[in-house]
C-alpha cells in the first residue's frame, strides 16, 4: 500500500471512532454529555440570574453564594447562572424579560420595580427606615407580606429581601448640608415618583439614568450629582467624580429577589423546598454583611482622598425631615391606608 492511502485509511478510522464515541455512548465505557441549558432534561435544571451590578457589591455576592448553596442542596439537580453587569438585561427591560421567562431570576431595587408596582415605590420614602433593625422587621413582616402578594399578580414569585444598605448624597458641585443647597442643581435617580418628588421638594432637578451609565454621566457633568448607597459608590468607583458626599442615610436601597412564577410552579417540590433554604441562608448571611461591607468601604473612601464627606448632625437631619413631610402627607392617598399603617406602627416601634 501506498504510503499516503495508509494515511487517508488512518484518518479515516479516526474519524469514524470518534463519531462513533460523540453519537453512540454506548460503544464507550465514558457517559453522554448534557445538555443542562434543557430545563428539566435528566431532571436538572437551569436558572439564569440576571442582575445589573458588580460582582464585589452585597446583591453581586449574594447571587454568586446563593447559586453555590442551590447547587449544592439540590444535588446538581438544579444550576444558577449568574449574569452581573448587567450582561444580559439593563435596568428597565429585566422586569418584562424575568415576566416573559427569558430569565428565571433577577434582583431589582425597589425604585425600579414600583416602575410596574407602584405601591413598592412605599420603600423610597426619605427616612421611612431609622435603622437596620427596622428595615429587617419591614422584610419579613407586614410591609413585607403586603408587598409581595402584590407580585402575584404579575406572575412573579417573591423570594426574599437582600439589603444593599442606606443611601448617602454625593455632588460634584459643592456640600450638601443644608436642603437649601439642593436648589438648581441635577441629581440621578432611579425611576420612582417619590424619589422626584423627594428631590424636587429641595428645589432640585432630577434624570433617570440605568445604573450602568451613572458613571459616565457623573464624569460628563451631565448630571451633578446623585443618591446611592457606599458600596455601589465605591464599586461603580463614583467617589472619584463626585467631590462630595453626604452621610444622610436618608433612604434606603434594598432588592426583592424575584423568580418567574410558571417557572416556580413546575419545580417538584423538594426542589422548591431546597432553593427556599439556600435562599434564607444567603439573605441571613447578606443581610448581616452588608452592614459591615459598609462600614470597610467608607473607610477606604476616606483613605483615597477623592471625596470631601459630611456627616449630617441630627439638627441638620431635622432640618431635610422637615422638607420632606408633605410627602407623607400624599402618601396615604398613593399607597392605601393598610400599607401605610404598617409603616406608621414600624416608625412608631423605633421611635421609641
Amino acid at each position: 500500500m501506498k504510503p499516503w492511502l495508509g494515511t487517508l485509511l488512518f484518518i479515516a478510522v479516526g474519524l469514524l471512532a470518534a463519531g462513533l464515541a460523540g453519537f453512540y455512548p454506548a460503544f464507550t465505557n465514558g457517559k453522554a454529555v448534557l445538555d443542562d441549558e434543557q430545563d428539566g432534561f435528566d431532571d436538572r435544571y437551569v436558572i439564569k440570574f440576571s442582575h445589573v451590578v458588580a460582582e464585589n457589591t452585597p446583591k453581586g455576592l449574594a447571587a454568586q453564594r446563593f447559586a453555590d448553596l442551590v447547587e449544592e442542596k439540590t444535588g446538581n439537580k438544579v444550576k444558577v447562572e449568574v449574569y452581573p453587569n448587567g450582561i444580559l438585561y439593563s435596568e428597565p427591560n429585566e422586569k418584562q424579560a424575568l415576566k416573559r421567562g427569558e430569565v428565571q431570576m433577577i434582583a431589582p431595587s425597589f425604585s425600579n420595580l414600583s416602575v410596574m408596582l407602584p405601591e413598592w415605590a412605599v420603600m423610597d420614602l426619605p427616612y421611612v427606615f431609622l435603622s437596620d433593625d427596622a428595615v429587617q422587621e419591614a422584610f419579613k413582616g407586614e410591609v413585607g407580606q403586603i408587598l409581595f402578594e402584590r407580585l402575584e399578580k404579575s406572575n412573579m414569585k417573591g423570594l426574599a429581601f437582600w439589603s444593599n444598605g442606606f443611601k448617602q448624597m454625593t455632588s460634584n458641585r459643592g456640600p450638601l448640608t443644608d436642603p437649601s443647597d439642593f436648589a438648581g442643581q441635577r441629581f440621578r435617580i432611579l425611576p420612582s415618583r417619590i424619589i422626584e418628588d423627594q428631590f424636587n421638594a429641595l428645589g432640585a432637578y432630577t434624570a433617570s439614568i440605568p445604573f450602568n451609565e451613572v458613571y459616565r454621566e457623573f464624569e460628563a457633568g451631565t448630571v451633578d450629582g446623585g443618591e446611592n448607597t457606599i458600596s455601589n459608590i465605591y464599586s461603580k468607583k463614583f467617589y472619584k467624580v463626585q467631590k462630595y458626599m453626604t452621610i444622610s442615610n436618608h433612604g434606603y436601597l434594598g432588592y426583592a429577589v424575584l423568580m418567574n412564577k410558571p417557572f416556580w410552579d413546575r419545580l417538584p417540590s423538594e426542589l422548591q423546598i431546597a432553593i427556599e433554604q439556600a435562599m434564607k441562608e444567603t439573605t441571613d448571611w447578606i443581610n448581616r454583611y452588608a452592614v459591615q461591607m459598609d462600614k470597610r468601604y467608607l473607610e477606604q473612601i476616606q483613605q483615597d482622598g477623592y471625596t470631601q464627606i459630611h456627616v449630617l448632625s441630627d439638627s441638620e437631619r431635622a432640618e431635610w425631615m422637615l422638607q420632606w413631610e408633605q410627602l407623607y402627607r400624599q402618601s396615604e392617598r398613593f399607597f392605601g391606608q393598610e400599607l401605610m399603617e404598617a409603616i406608621r406602627n414600624l416608625q412608631r416601634k423605633y421611635e421609641s
